[in-house]
Parts: C-alpha cells; sequence; structure tokens
C-alpha cells in the first residue's frame, strides 16, 4: 500500500525548480538555513508518501541529489551508465553492497536495474524460527557458530537484499507476469522477490562501518561517475566549492547528515534507524485486522514478554533465570496469511512496523525495558540480522543499568564467547604519579600548561558558497589567532586570481557588516594589506569590531579581479546563551568549544591566573575528543596532563577532584563511560572488547534568548531578502529550444566537475544560470 499523494506548491520538482540541496546543506542541518530544510523535508516527505518501500536516509540522500521523479518515473531520467551498476546474483558471493546502492540483477538475458532500498542478515543460525540462538545476535561477520572467529582477512556474511524494481521508472521494468515467473524458479530473484548473497567484506571492521560511511565509499567508488555528473540537479562538486576528494567527502558527509536530519524532524514520518514511514501509513497498517495488523503486532509484543516470563512460581523462592532471543523476520513468516506482505519491499515496510511497534510498546509499558508484572527486561539486542533481533531477560530486575533499550547491545554473541560484561565504570579518583621534590624534599607546585589542541587545524575549516565568472564567495569560522593576530586568511582559489597584481603586498580595502550589530565607521570599512607571501594569501591589519568573537561565521565576497574584499555575517532567528555568552549570530560550535575555553581572549590564550574550576574547564574543552556539536569528552585519568606541564603534587591533585565534583554538580560538566582501545585511545561509546573508562565531558547546552517582540511566532528576519541560487538543469516544455548563450553556459558550468571541454546540454533541456530572487 502506498499513500496517494499530489505535488503541492513548494514541493520540488526535478529539473523545474531550483536543487533541493544547498552548499550550505554540505557542513550539515546545523549551518541549514530553516527554510531550505523546510523545503528538503517538504520534497523527501512527499517521496516516501510516493514510494512502496520505506525511505532509507540513504535512498532519500539519491531521491534529493539524483533528482528522483514523483508519480512514477522514479531515477528514469537520471545520468547513469547502467552497465557500471554493481551486478547481483542470487546464491552468489561478492563485494558487500549498502543500502541506496544502485545494482543490475543478472537474470540471463535482459538485467533487472534497482536501488537497494533494505538489507539484514541472514544467518544461517537463525533459519529455525523466531526463537534464535544467543550467539547469533551481534555476532561479527564471518563467524558461523559460536566460539568462532573470521577464518579469512576478508569475511562473508550472508545478506538479504530488498530491491525496489520500479525505482527507474516504466522504460526499465518487467512485467508483473515475468517477475512471478522469476520469484516461482528461484533462480535470479528468491520466492519473495528478493535477492540473498554471501556480502564479503574487506575486513571484519568493514563490517562495523555505519550505514552513512558505508554508502559514502560506495559513493566515492561504484557511483563515483554518476556523483559529478553535471547532469544531476546540482553536482556535488559545485555544492562543495571543490573537486578535491577530501572537501567532497566532507561535503557529502554534510548532506547526509541534512538529509536525515530531515527526516528525524518531520511530524508526517516516523523512522525506525534510519527507514522513514509515513505515519498515515504505519496508523493504517495497526487499524486493519487481517495478518500482521494491529492485533498481530500486539501479539509479538505479548510474545516478546511471554517467552521469558515463568510459567509459575516455585514453592520455595524464585524461579530461575531465562534469556529468549526473538527475531522479527521469523517470526513475521510465522504469522498465517502474512505471505503478500513479506514479498518485493512490502516486507522491508512489515519489519519496520513490526519494530516499530515493539518500541513503542517498550517506551509506553515498560519502566526503561523492565515490564515489572511479570519481572522481564526486554531490550533491542541486534538491529541488523533476520530484521531485528530482541532480548527478553527473567530476572529483569537484576539487569537494571540504565542503558537505552533501544540501542542495540549485541549481549548475545558477547554472552556466550565472553565473560560478561563488567559493571558501568565509577569515577575513580585521580591519581597522582611519583613527584619531584625541591632540595628540601618537599613537593614543588606544577605550572598550568598552554599547549596547543591538537586539532587545530582541523575544525573550522573553510567551505565555498559559490564561485563563478564575477566572484567567490566562501564561509569561515572566526579563530582566536584570527583575533589575536588581526588577520584574515583567504582562499587559495583567491590567492591565484590575484597573481595578476604582480607584488606580494598591496593595501586592499575590506569592507565589514555586522547584521543586527553595531560598527564604528573605522570598521566598516578598512585598509588593510594583502599579504600573498602565505600560502593561501592573508589580509593583516585588520580591525576586528569588539563583539567577534572565535567561531563567529564569516562570510567572505571577492569580486574577481578586484582589490576589495566584504565580509558579512549572519544573525540567528533568536539569540543563544552560552555559558554565560549571548551569541547573536550563526557560528561553529566546536571552534567555540575549543577557542571560547577559560584563559581565550582577543587578548591572549593562558591558562595563567586561573583558578581550579576554570583550569579543568579549560582541560575537557581544550583537549577532549571533540563532535561536530560542540560536545567535548575527555579520559578522566588524563586530566591532570591536561592541566598541569608537569605531573601535579598531591594537593593540586585532590583540587582538581573536588572542583571536578562541584562542576558535575552543577552541570557545567557531565559524566559519562567509554573504553580504551589497544592503542591507549579512548573511544566513546564504548567498543565491545575494550575495558571501561571514565569520561567527563562538556555540552555547550545553548539556551534560547527570544528577541523582544518575536513572542508571535513570526521570523524575525525579512522574508523579502534576495537569495542566491545556483545555475541548474530545468526540463524544457515540448517543442522548445535553449539558446546559444545556455550553451555556452552549460559548456562552463561543467567545467567546475572537472571535464575541460565541457558538456553538451541534454536534448530536453535547458540551463539556468545562477541569479538572485527572492523568497
Amino acid at each position: 500500500m502506498t499513500t496517494v499523494i499530489t505535488t503541492g506548491e513548494g514541493t520540488w520538482q526535478p529539473y523545474v525548480g531550483e536543487p533541493v540541496l544547498t552548499p550550505a546543506m554540505t557542513d550539515g542541518h546545523r549551518s541549514t538555513p530553516p527554510e531550505d530544510l523546510e523545503r528538503l523535508r517538504r520534497y523527501l516527505e512527499a517521496v516516501v508518501a510516493d514510494r512502496a518501500c520505506p525511505v532509507h536516509s540513504a535512498v532519500a540522500f539519491n531521491a534529493a541529489y539524483f533528482g528522483y521523479e514523483l508519480g512514477g518515473d522514479g531515477y528514469g531520467n537520471g545520468p547513469f551508465d547502467l552497465d557500471s551498476f554493481p551486478s547481483l546474483t542470487l546464491g552468489d558471493e561478492g563485494p558487500a553492497l549498502p543500502v541506496g546502492a544502485l545494482v543490475r540483477i543478472e537474470t540471463g538475458s535482459d538485467p533487472l536495474f534497482a536501488e537497494i532500498v533494505y538489507k539484514e542478515g541472514r544467518h544461517p543460525g537463525a533459519e529455525e524460527g523466531a526463537d534464535v540462538p544467543a550467539w547469533v545476535s551481534g555476532a561479527p561477520v564471518g563467524v558461523w557458530g559460536p566460539q568462532e572467529g573470521p577464518e579469512t582477512p576478508r569475511p562473508v556474511r550472508r545478506e538479504l537484499l530488498v530491491p525496489d524494481l520500479r525505482a527507474f521508472g516504466p522504460a526499465l521494468q518487467l512485467g508483473e507476469a515475468k517477475l512471478r515467473r522469476f520469484r516461482a524458479r528461484q533462480k535470479w530473484l528468491n520466492k519473495d522477490g528478493h535477492v540473498v548473497v554471501d556480502a564479503r567484506y574487506d575486513s571484519v571492521s568493514q563490517d562495523g562501518l555505519d550505514d552513512s560511511t558505508a554508502f559514502l565509499h560506495h559513493l566515492l567508488t561504484h557511483q563515483r561517475e554518476a556523483l559529478l555528473s553535471p547532469l544531476v540537479p546540482m553536482s556535488v562538486a559545485h555544492l562543495a566549492g571543490s573537486s578535491d576528494q577530501e572537501r567532497l567527502e566532507d561535503a557529502l558527509i554534510g548532506l547526509l547528515d541534512t538529509v536525515t536530519h530531515a527526516l528525524r524532524t518531520s511530524d508526517r514520518l516516523r523512522t525506525w534507524g534510519r527507514y522513514a514511514l509515513t505515519r498515515t501509513r504505519i496508523g493504517a497498517g495497526l487499524r486493519h485486522d487481517g495478518p500482521l495488523g494491529g492485533i498481530d503486532l500486539r501479539a509479538l509484543a505479548g510474545s516478546l514478554e511471554r517467552s521469558a516470563a515463568p510459567a509459575t512460581r516455585r514453592r520455595h523462592g524464585l524461579s530461575g533465570s531465562r534469556t529468549v532471543y526473538t527475531a522479527i523476520g521469523p517470526w513475521l513468516r510465522g504469522v498465517d496469511g502474512a505471505e503478500p506482505l513479506l514479498t518485493g519491499v512490502e516486507y522491508a515496510v512489515s519489519v519496520c512496523r513490526a519494530n516499530l511497534a515493539v518500541a513503542d510498546f517498550v517506551r509506553g509499558d515498560t519502566d526503561n525495558g523492565l515490564r515489572a508484572e511479570a519481572d522481564v527486561r526486554i531490550t533491542l539486542d541486534d538491529d541488523f540480522e533476520s530484521g531485528g533481533i530482541w532480548r527478553s531477560h527473567h530476572p529483569g530486575s537484576e539487569e537494571a543499568d540504565g542503558s537505552d533499550p533501544l540501542r542495540p547491545a549485541e549481549r548475545g554473541w558477547h554472552d556466550t564467547v565472553q565473560p560478561p560484561a563488567l559493571p558501568r565504570t565509577v569515577a575513580a579518583p585521580l591519581q597522582s604519579a611519583p613527584h619531584e621534590e625541591d632540595e628540601e624534599g618537599r613537593y614543588t607546585d606544577a605550572e598550568p600548561a598552554d599547549t596547543p589542541f591538537e586539532d587545530g587545524d582541523r575544525i573550522g575549516r573553510p567551505h565555498y558558497l559559490r564561485i563563478n565568472d564575477s566572484e567567490v564567495c566562501w564561509q569561515l569560522p572566526l579563530r582566536l589567532a584570527h583575533l589575536m593576530e588581526e588577520r584574515l586568511p583567504l582562499s587559495r582559489m583567491v590567492r591565484e586570481g590575484l597573481t595578476c597584481l604582480g607584488v606580494d603586498r598591496v593595501p586592499v580595502r575590506l569592507e565589514i557588516s555586522h547584521d543586527g550589530g553595531e560598527l564604528d565607521a573605522s570598521e566598516e570599512v578598512q585598509e588593510v594589506l594583502l599579504d600573498l607571501t602565505d600560502d593561501s594569501g592573508m589580509l593583516r591589519n585588520v580591525q576586528w569590531p569588539i563583539d567577534f568573537f572565535p567561531g563567529l561565521c564569516l562570510h567572505i565576497q571577492w569580486p574577481r579581479g578586484g582589490t576589495v574584499f566584504r565580509v558579512h555575517t549572519v544573525a540567528l532567528e533568536d539569540p543563544v546563551e552560552i555559558d554565560g555568552q549571548l551569541v547573536a549570530h550563526r557560528y561553529d560550535p566546536g571552534v567555540l568549544t575549543r577557542e571560547g575555553a577559560p584563559g581565550c581572549d582577543r587578548d591572549g590564550d593562558s591558562a595563567a591566573a586561573l583558578d581550579t574550576r576554570r583550569l579543568v574547564l579549560r582541560a575537557v574543552r581544550r583537549f577532549g575528543r571533540l563532535t561536530p556539536d560542540g560536545h567535548a569528552l575527555l579520559d578522566r585519568s588524563a586530566l591532570p596532563r591536561g592541566v598541569y606541564h608537569t605531573t601535579p603534587a598531591p594537593h593540586q591533585v585532590t583540587a582538581l577532584e573536588q572542583a571536578m565534583d562541584e562542576l558535575l554538580v552543577e552541570r557545567h560538566l557531565f559524566p559519562a563511560t567509554g573504553s580504551r582501545g589497544t592503542d591507549g585511545e579512548p573511544h566513546h561509546p564504548v567498543r565491545d572488547g575494550e575495558p571501561l573508562i571514565a569520561l567527563i565531558g562538556y555540552a555547550p547546552n545553548p539556551v534560547v534568548v527570544p528577541r523582544p517582540g518575536s513572542g508571535s511566532g513570526v521570523p524575525s528576519q525579512d522574508r523579502g531578502a534576495e537569495h542566491f541560487v545556483h545555475g541548474f538543469l530545468r526540463r524544457l516544455p515540448p517543442g522548445s529550444e535553449p539558446t546559444g548563450a545556455q550553451h555556452a553556459a552549460y559548456r562552463e558550468h561543467c567545467r567546475h566537475v572537472g571535464k575541460a571541454d565541457g558538456w553538451e546540454l541534454p536534448p530536453g533541456y535547458t540551463f539556468v544560470t545562477a541569479h538572485f530572487r527572492r523568497r
């Protein structure tokens, strides 16, 4: 069953409207303007409603990037070389493919072209029914039995792939009668219309890659030609402003993050893992009283409780413990009359609906997974094998550990082949190593450290917003060094464009505008020094406004061939307060965490004169493992080394411990648990098989501070403001032809992708050049 949809006003139509993916999205959803994110969300909601399958975030990316057309055409107009698709043959061994892969299924005659929209493990050890052996749940790739490990450096796992055979529109579809014959013969497809293969992985660690990373690797290898084609609505090379491999990879990571966020924050969709379905479709399935309807799914949830609960209580004392592992796929196949709902893409729909029903039961009818009446704890143990495996354990009250019951724990495998997991780490006191003593035998106090942080070159990297014949625009977070040294680095593209000046140093003009802020006239227009002796070029002697701070996002424009540079900031719709600092403009959270730490300001960066509490905060923010949203996690035992140059004296260790306890109680910091790898590096979240360690973390926790008069909910920004639209392909009405100027503009557009002589416009299309328009 699919939801009937109509393309309403504002819903993107590929090759008709401007592309739905924008350059800002290459930095992730936090950098995406709300109106652009909402436009993407509306389109993805229409795609989910239009398609018969659950829409994985990788499939949603394909739709937005390659231009999936609603109403049945799908990718039929996409820029694909069908012969280059990886091939699949039922029962064969081949390289592992991610969800989102575009494939050709070999049939001996005309291949079937499809998009892989769902996959799961199909372990031989789980073939006997819904009640599966414990060791199967969470078993690593290449493992075929308990107490075994992968036998080869390139292990193999049996996987079931669900192809959408209608993804490429009617021109590449086989008739229903022929597909039924294929399923009946079980030569090219199995009886359910699926492909079961032995997926070969390059290593055990490759199996550990998350869906997005595996899909990203696939895009940059198997799908690279189509990825960089100028025939897509907007090439990633244009979105990223560069065809450099590292920049392409970063841009794709940001785009996938934005697409995933749009799916998860939609009021019209629900997600299981990375798969999205419309709420109306889920609700309709629960309301019907046939196979796999609401009655059956409620029975599934009840069976998870009953499977582990003892039938009776012993006369003396409690019943013994019991653990049961239930696989969703086999359970669904055991329901009478369910066969039609387990064929084709409907199988993926049924699996997602069943898991959502169990998850709702766990959220609403248990205490963090514990059914107190039966003393049974229900948790998700494996989210990949056999449609998902749920663990039921009695007595559940003995396992209360505060972990998320919906996060796959993979206890089945680990409890079988390894000793039971250690209890979660209790934060141990900081230890002090042997100390140096002075001539009189007294301990010497260590001095606070000012060690530069290791990731200084990896955070706050610039990215291009647009590049054309007239200008180059890019975005760059302001760094503490820029403020202290009164400088602004340029991009290499700009430096190369300025070599025509014939000199290394020359005065140029800098114009600064600060949305909603106040600037002195001397700050708005400045004469600064252009220094081309640096690898990327530099503006020096910049008078930064007093309220500019590390992490502030600068939008920089350079008109090609000129000696004027323009910098502007963008106001947040509502300001936020972070650790007492009012932030009213767009910012980079990673830079703000690192370079807004105690002891950092435009006059210097030093731990001198900081009290112990601020020394602790500074160390966590400067040396902790940084996440994209500005969180920082530090190995608790490494705190003294982050604070002091040398091993601190015992009384200094005691002071650090006291300060840390106070900051935890006041929630300026938070505790967490990680693990330590064989290389000594800390990891978070915990990695299986590694010893647990205590971590201490910092979270920015921005608090919205509404602008005066904004209580009505009307956005404060001007809806009449102009915004830039990149050039894109547009389908022409029948009988229309593009002009010579549009042919030339398209060839120039293509050169940015890397083909020196450009490409010709495809028949039936024109090229809309870059322009500004009002929202």
